[in-house]
């Protein structure tokens, strides 16, 4: 029948903590200070405020194991992902291995930005310029493909659409790279046909145009 955790203040040595079936309500100024923590039960209690709960966890980096079922919080539609996103170092949630597929989705979800930039650097590897044989050529056969999209939703109250799964194929996220990459142009001229300032000065006819050549990669 726990309910205030005050007692706790000067414990800042704890590597375990069992608080699970009391009467928790709220942690918040109560646990931040425990920075050792690895394993914390927190549920079947009474805690109801997500964000104030995951806030006041951030600091333990070194917790792995962490339970919060049973707890209204749990309740949450992104609820799972929101942990995950805020407390990275955590790898058992609810009895439960975070899965890198749930850590992809957790960051397409709250940091969508972070994923398309990590998406579009075609994970990690350096992605073939060429397309090919992705959309096929002018004498090729083949047609040209279209990437699938992730699914997602649309986010009414960050008006963006916010990806929860990313690229069912990486070939996608390669191809979407590629096709929006900036353009890049070299121009070189041969410098021994240009015509010296005493030259021009001799000559009394026009000045032919320079031979520049550029090529545009992207």
């Amino acid at each position: 029948q726990i309910q205030d955790l005050t007692f706790l203040i000067k414990n800042y040595y704890l590597t375990e903590l069992y608080l699970n079936n009391n009467e928790l309500t709220d942690i918040s100024g109560a646990l931040k200070h425990l920075c050792s923590l690895q394993i914390l039960f927190l549920h079947n209690n009474e805690l109801k405020k997500l964000g104030k709960t995951v806030k006041e966890l951030k600091g333990m980096i070194s917790l792995q194991t962490l339970n919060l079922f049973q707890n209204p919080l749990a309740y949450d539609p992104d609820y799972r992902l929101h942990v995950i996103y805020f407390l990275p170092s955590v790898q058992l949630l609810d009895r439960k291995l975070v899965t890198q597929r749930e850590r992809e989705s957790a960051l397409h979800l709250y940091n969508p930005k972070r994923a398309w930039v990590m998406q579009s650097i075609a994970f990690g590897k350096r992605a073939d310029t060429s397309l090919r044989t992705a959309v096929g050529s002018s004498r090729g056969t083949q047609p040209a493909r279209r990437p699938v999209m992730p699914s997602g939703i649309y986010n009414t109250q960050r008006k963006t659409y916010i990806s929860r799964v990313p690229f069912e194929d990486p070939e996608d996220a390669v191809l979407v790279r590629a096709t929006t990459r900036s353009l890049m142009e070299f121009s070189s001229v041969d410098w021994n046909k240009v015509a010296t300032c005493q030259e021009r000065r001799l000559k009394n006819k026009a000045e032919e145009p320079l031979e520049k050549l550029t090529v545009q990669l992207r």
